[in-house]
């Protein structure tokens, strides 16, 4: 019989009318759902009214479209400056002066040794240096990162190996990855694209952020932050830095670095008390305050060089020992400048220099001409779907076509919880879960004519048509939602865009085409009590 349990009528009707009110918001502009926000009384708890609406992808309101390339002559010089640490770190530990210092290669360093004794010494040393990559058996040294080189008359070269090479710019993506999604999510945007193409390059798109200049600064600064002694013009071991207050020029900062950027817990973007200047607040984690307390307390009266990116931004007297593993940065900021260095700090250096190869800038005008593309193509297949099913099944089709109309509120409604982006593929597949959530009802329909035909009363037929089609339904759902599946890990961007909307097609199938459908023929049947089908 068609009887339903009052509990489930009302889980039933719940479901729909809170898919339906979270679908509300993507109806509105933001102007207008924060007018309606703002109109509500103040004992209306905010989490009681729908205010999340539908995240439109780039393709839709317009962003920023990025294609960056991991600057590999910039890392090789990053990482040789740390094979030269290492190698002095080295020498100091088993006591061997090399003849004429340490220089540095493209691809490593070198240094010369003539005395056989303390190459016997330090050669095994140097060896540690070198790592197996991957499933590299020890000691071949083609699966080696570094290759250990030394001639007769006692010349050692340290030089990467092209597996090396490789190597170190797959970790450098992967990290710079995980860098650049720290830094995009602090500027706010929603649903931003980040992955990587390629061997050496990163692809970046952001919805909805049209200042493409300010993506560019804040993907494209390393943000290595040091904290350094200001040095004496001439003295050994001291960089020439440009100093930002001083117009660019040359200043000597010592090589030695107290302090890093990868040992800060947090930065904040604040105002100081006594100018009103726009400041950065800082704080260490344990290490880095103990040295940078350590720092202080010996260096007293000297200038403290704050370095980001090879640039003295500010040179403060140490007035006092700085020991609460806190401090602040100042230099003339601007606002905006002093929120995004903060978000630049927060989110940490990238391990080398990422030149841009590509940008395009997709505009809001664009992205309105698609949605309103879609929104005719929606309008249309919904309209013919409608009208075929009212031609073809009566009564039953225009409750087909009501379930149809709440399926299309759930999937907004669900896409709007989730946070789903909408991309023009993704309007695709809302025209494409028309046409298959009708196609469910269509099977039911048929198989109740089919066993009214065979002699069954209108009741018995139509229980055994939606019990028998049941599992058609099931059936042909699984084999797409599985596809869907597949879609939306395999695929990217607007692929996965129209993967999300099909699960959610499907999903909300059993609730509309099923549930639905069946009370609202029992309510027919019920109310008219009829002798004859309607089709």
């Amino acid at each position: 019989m068609l009887r339903f349990s009052k509990s489930k009528i009302i889980a039933t009707m719940a479901i729909i009318v809170i898919g339906l009110l979270l679908a509300v918001p993507s109806t509105m502009t933001r102007e207008t759902r924060d007018a309606f926000q703002r109109s509500l009384p103040g004992w209306v708890p905010s989490w009681l009214i729908p205010s999340r609406a539908i995240v439109l992808g780039l393709d839709l309101q317009g962003g920023s479209h990025v294609l960056l390339e991991v600057d590999v002559p910039d890392l090789l010089r990053t990482q040789s400056t740390q094979i030269r640490d290492d190698i002095r770190r080295i020498l100091r530990e088993t006591r061997v002066s090399p003849q004429g210092g340490i220089q540095m290669t493209q691809r490593g360093a070198q240094l010369r040794v003539p005395d056989a004794g303390d190459r016997d010494r330090l050669l095994p040393r140097l060896r540690e240096l070198s790592q197996p990559i991957g499933n590299a058996v020890i000691g071949q040294t083609g699966n080696r990162d570094i290759d250990v080189a030394v001639t007769p008359e006692g010349l050692i070269t340290l030089n990467f190996t092209e597996a090396g090479v490789n190597e170190r710019v797959r970790r450098a993506v992967d990290q710079a990855i995980e860098v650049l999604r720290r830094r995009v999510d602090a500027l706010g945007t929603t649903e931003p694209n980040i992955q990587r193409q390629g061997v050496d390059r990163i692809l970046v798109q952001v919805p909805g952020l049209q200042d493409p200049q300010r993506l560019k600064d804040i993907l494209g600064r390393t943000a290595k932050l040091e904290f350094r002694l200001l040095g004496q013009q001439g003295a050994a071991d001291v960089d020439m830095l440009p100093m930002r207050d001083a117009g660019g020029q040359l200043t000597p900062v010592e090589r030695q670095i107290i302090v890093e950027g990868g040992d800060l817990v947090d930065a904040q973007p604040a105002f100081d008390s006594r100018t009103n200047e726009p400041i950065v607040n800082f704080r260490f984690n344990i290490r880095g305050a103990q040295r940078f307390g350590q720092a202080t307390t010996e260096n007293i009266g000297r200038p403290l060089a704050i370095v980001l990116d090879n640039e003295v931004i500010s040179a403060p007297t140490i007035q006092s020992a700085i020991t609460g593993g806190s401090g602040q940065i100042s230099g003339r900021f601007s606002v905006q400048q002093a929120n995004d260095l903060a978000v630049l700090l927060r989110a940490g250096a990238l391990p080398a220099k990422l030149t841009i190869v590509e940008e395009r800038t997709v505009g809001p005008g664009l992205g309105a001409d698609s949605i309103e593309a879609g929104k005719m193509a929606t309008y249309v297949a919904a309209i013919l779907v409608m009208i075929f099913m009212f031609a073809t099944y009566g009564l039953f089709g225009l409750i087909a076509n009501i379930a149809l109309l709440v399926h299309v509120g759930l999937i907004f409604g669900l896409m709007s919880v989730l946070e789903a982006t909408l991309t023009l593929p993704g309007i695709a597949g809302i025209v494409l879960t028309i046409g298959t959530a009708v196609d469910s009802n269509v099977l039911i329909y048929e198989r109740i004519r089919e066993e009214v035909k065979a002699g069954r009363s209108i009741v018995s037929g139509v229980q055994a048509g939606f019990e028998r089609a049941f599992a058609t339904i099931v059936d042909s759902n699984s084999t797409m939602a599985i596809a869907a599946v597949i879609l939306f890990f395999l695929g990217s961007g607007p692929v996965r865009g129209f993967a999300v909307v099909f699960i959610l097609g499907i999903l909300t199938t059993v609730i509309t085409a099923v549930t639905l459908t069946r009370m609202m023929i029992a309510l027919w049947y019920h109310w008219a009590r009829p002798k004859t089908l309607p089709f």
